[in-house]
């Protein structure tokens, strides 16, 4: 068995894991290893052949690929070692591992670790939708791999369930490649991609987008005939009698994303119930020392820029750990914010904070205020917040001298005029 010690272990090769990686190399950290299951670093970039990456970190438009070759590029002369196609296999709160690849079993050890993990697609059974099982049933992420590296296209006549962004870009996508996309369906009232997708994916192509509408039934035995789909109430339950069937040959399910903790719960690290990911601190750190979070794998993000950036505070924070308070301060939240990021915070000795957040409906002309021991230190205004868009909320020094003993982050909504 090979055996080997590393300042940083890396889990994961896509946006997190590179920029951790390099952050930490720029750092001073001299012994680095990425970890890597796929046979080429990127992650889910790869296929993402759309634009719309690197515009907050690079200054310009670039392809998934494009941005993914921009931070592979950086790696060139820098203190970090890869391993492609190699799994985790076990790993403990010691920081030990065993990993697996075509060149055998390591064992290695690490000062600290890195998850950036990424997250999975939630499926067609996790929303129990009735029907056979037949061919041309995909998730849109597949669909896309399909389409973008593999170059088979799923099928002609399409229903997109679900307005995640990956499902609204595969719309655009799939009509680009000359397939018809009869509707994308949505149970909620509101989308929960980017504003900027529903108009460039589906309203610029007048592809219908449904909101209120879930599929109750997919018809066929062998390939996918049709779907029946139908109205819901405010409880998100079909009204029967609005039921219709509309005929396609493919389904394609957008329905969420899902933080790839596997690997974080065999080592027995708390979890947020709420994003899926670990509950971490200020500084991106875990509830097991040395274990650090970053990117898709600590909660869904909107725009692969701000998983860079998370990665990279996260490889900050690992090279200048700060001094720790004897007691954390929880960052605690009203029931109209879905989560906040970090959930703890370890250490005041610092220049700015910043908080990510989800809300859980679409407000409008909103307050934001951070309360501290009952007292307000910090409030903004936004004209509108919805659940498809993170918001991120950056407080500087003078304001962090004000925190006390608990933190609040509280949303006040205005009446419009």
């Amino acid at each position: 068995m090979n055996k080997a010690h590393y300042q940083l272990i890396v889990i994961g090769g896509g946006p997190a894991g590179l920029a951790g990686a390099i952050q930490a190399a720029k750092e001073g950290l001299t012994k680095i290893l990425i970890l890597e299951r796929d046979e080429h670093l990127g992650g889910i970039l790869r296929q993402c052949i759309h634009n719309g990456f690197g515009l907050h970190i690079f200054k310009e438009e670039l392809s998934g690929p494009e941005y993914a070759a921009k931070w592979v590029e950086q790696l060139q002369d820098l203190p970090i070692d890869i391993m492609l196609n190699t799994t985790v296999i076990q790993i403990s709160a010691d920081k030990a591992m065993i990993v697996v690849n075509q060149e055998g079993i390591h064992q290695l050890t690490s000062d600290n670790i890195l998850l950036a993990m990424g997250c999975r697609e939630r499926s067609r059974g996790a929303i129990m939708t009735p029907g056979f099982r037949p061919a041309g049933v995909y998730t849109a992420g597949l669909a896309q791999k399909l389409v973008n590296i593999n170059g088979y296209l799923p099928g002609k006549e399409v229903v997109i369930v679900g307005s995640g962004d990956i499902g609204l870009i595969m719309a655009r996508r799939m009509t680009l490649e000359k397939a018809h996309v009869q509707l994308v369906t949505e149970i909620m009232p509101y989308s929960s991609g980017l504003a900027r997708n529903i108009a460039q994916c589906v309203n610029d192509f007048d592809i219908p987008l449904r909101f209120n509408t879930t599929i109750t039934k997919i018809h066929g035995k062998d390939r996918v005939t049709g779907v029946t789909i139908a109205n819901v109430d405010k409880d998100l339950k079909p009204l029967k009698e609005t039921e219709s069937f509309v005929s396609c040959d493919t389904v394609l399910f957008s329905v969420g994303l899902i933080p790839e903790n596997e690997l974080s719960t065999q080592i027995g690290i708390d979890l947020d119930p709420i994003t899926g990911g670990p509950i971490v601190s200020e500084e991106l750190e875990t509830s097991l020392p040395g274990f650090y979070a970053c990117g898709n794998v600590l909660h869904v993000h909107d725009l692969v820029d701000n998983v860079s950036q998370e990665a990279m505070k996260a490889a900050k924070a690992i090279a200048y750990k700060s001094v720790k308070r004897e007691k954390a301060i929880d960052v605690e939240h009203d029931q109209k914010i879905r989560y906040v990021i970090p959930q703890k915070i370890n250490s005041l000795d610092h220049d700015e904070l910043t908080f990510s957040l989800r809300v859980t409906d679409v407000y409008r002309n909103v307050q934001i205020k951070i309360f501290s021991d009952n007292n307000t230190i910090y409030q903004q205004r936004k004209p509108i917040l919805t659940p498809g868009e993170m918001v991120k909320l950056t407080i500087k020094k003078d304001v962090i001298d004000k925190i006390k003993n608990d933190l609040y982050l509280k949303l006040e909504v205005k009446e419009d005029a």
